[in-house]
């Protein structure tokens, strides 16, 4: 199965096919899953771990606005933990230990569950064991949502397809790594994809970075992606950035198959293209 293969690539000396390399977060950007994942199961479970039913209805809410709607949109799940609890105790409850939880996310080198294990091992704390308690329970949640639930956006395989023969494609997501495979073999999407790069492999921008000493020139690097971070993560490296708007992701994917990539493989997509993306993605999450 192409998924074997996929895994396997993450151990294995990274291989370079083309001279064109495009990067693609995988939640609200290729795959159609971020709405339901926050709706459904970081907010929910995060009420019930640390028993927050009183204020459920304004957690959720807020927790959507931070996590889907504004210029915080697809930060890391703990980062994005870290700010609500923050908010919570402020607001409503204290939440025991929060500090030791703030501490690590703003000094742990790797976000991940296997890093959150680690930190546990080396200082009993409570907030952090909630934190990992959380996660874990998101990933269960996540796993329960039916198949055809989790789906890609209109246009994405096709997208893809013709991009490959010209580019390598590597995924490139802060997701739940088994999550993310599970997820792009179920729809066939790994066929057209050299490597997939998830949460457990640092930061976006490091793995682009780490991708580009494979002999990429910037100006042959893309990343498309629907938060700021990725965005973020692009210009860390010097590399082109191409929107998916949120609300508007299968006109993104269809300009992205008809205009996009054509520039990009033909070296005019910097200057005013870049200039005229980077403009619609941001106002589009209501940045002026």
């Amino acid at each position: 199965m192409q998924k074997e293969k996929i895994m396997a690539d993450k151990f294995a000396a990274y291989t370079k096919r083309n001279d064109f390399l495009i990067c693609v977060d995988s939640d609200g950007c290729a795959m159609d899953t971020m709405n339901i994942k926050h709706f459904r199961c970081f907010g929910p479970c995060m009420v019930t771990e640390w028993g927050l039913e009183k204020w459920k209805e304004e957690i959720l809410a807020r927790w959507n606005e931070l996590n889907l709607y504004t210029m915080t949109r697809g930060m890391n799940r703990f980062k994005g933990l870290v700010k609500s609890l923050g908010e919570i105790r402020e607001k409503y409850c204290e939440i025991e230990d929060f500090n030791r939880l703030e501490k690590w996310v703003e000094e742990t080198a790797e976000l991940s569950n296997d890093a959150l294990e680690r930190e546990i091992g080396k200082a009993d704390s409570v907030c952090l064991k909630k934190a990992l308690s959380w996660s874990l329970a998101v990933n269960q949640s996540v796993g329960r949502i039916p198949e055809e639930e989790k789906r890609p956006f209109e246009g994405v395989k096709e997208a893809l397809k013709k991009a490959w023969r010209d580019a390598d494609i590597a995924v490139v997501s802060s997701a739940n790594p088994g999550a993310v495979l599970e997820e792009w073999d179920l729809h066939g999407l790994l066929e057209y994809t050299d490597a997939v790069f998830a949460q457990n492999s640092g930061s976006k921008s490091y793995c682009i970075k780490e991708l580009m000493k494979r002999g990429y020139r910037p100006e042959h690097v893309l990343m498309c992606g629907d938060a700021p971070g990725d965005l973020e993560a692009a210009r860390q490296n010097g590399v082109y950035f191409y929107p998916v708007l949120v609300g508007r992701e299968e006109e993104s994917w269809k300009e992205f198959q008809e205009t996009g990539l054509k520039r990009f493989l033909e070296d005019s997509y910097g200057g005013q293209y870049q200039t005229e993306k980077e403009k619609q993605f941001l106002e589009n999450l209501g940045e002026k």
